[in-house]
């Protein structure tokens, strides 16, 4: 079962890439993204790639540039993640094959993103939208569009956040913080899959079908 869960590993060192990559993979989170404003960015996810490509999804978050974008692909990452919708990076992402999740927030970058070619949507902080507004963002966007929670939101929060339109989520400080050993991700990380797969049997009685 391939969960709709992006592990954010800001902060994250080239000499913990292997170690941490592992333990995300083995509780079951196959989405990774480096920040780009982390230690050496582009030698963890080269790293992750390397070792993981064959069986996560793995590249970088804090994405501004089209040149950044170049480098990602570069070293193996085929994930894009940014803050914010820029036109540019998404085309740059889709035109090297690698998937585009921008951030968006208001209804009007949403799918000016969409229209960009995106592959799905951040929204964020997704704390400061609040579950009720996804709802009504979620009415209007199309059935077919990914959408992912990404600030703010947490394993307790999962079922509500499903019940307005989430398909996935974004996971930060709840998973990695710059120091964690694998054993404390690796207990993170399984917490977090059975909260998703608790929530998603609870959501599955009120989710609309799309």
């Amino acid at each position: 079962m391939s969960r709709p869960l992006i592990a954010i590993l800001r902060g994250l060192k080239p000499d913990e890439a292997h170690d941490i990559g592992s333990a995300l993979i083995e509780a079951g989170i196959e989405r990774i993204e480096v920040p780009l404003n982390s230690p050496d960015p582009f030698k963890s996810i080269g790293i992750l790639a390397r070792d993981f490509g064959d069986q996560a999804l793995i590249g970088a978050g804090t994405v501004f540039s089209v040149r950044d974008v170049e480098r990602v692909a570069d070293v193996g990452g085929r994930l894009i993640v940014s803050p914010c919708f820029d036109p540019d990076v998404v085309r740059a992402t889709k035109s090297a094959n690698l998937v585009s999740f921008p951030g968006t927030f208001t209804a009007t970058e949403c799918f000016a993103a969409l229209n960009a070619g995106a592959d799905g949507l951040k929204i964020f902080p997704a704390f400061q939208m609040g579950a009720k507004a996804l709802k009504a963002l979620r009415d209007v966007l199309p059935p077919a569009a990914q959408v992912f929670a990404v600030g703010g939101v947490g394993a307790p929060d999962f079922a509500n956040w499903m019940n307005a339109g989430a398909d996935g989520f974004g996971i930060g400080g709840a998973l990695y913080r710059p120091g964690a050993t694998r054993y404390e991700v690796s207990t993170r990380a399984l917490e977090i899959v059975l909260a998703y797969d608790q929530a998603l049997r609870d959501a599955d009685r009120q989710m609309p079908v799309r």
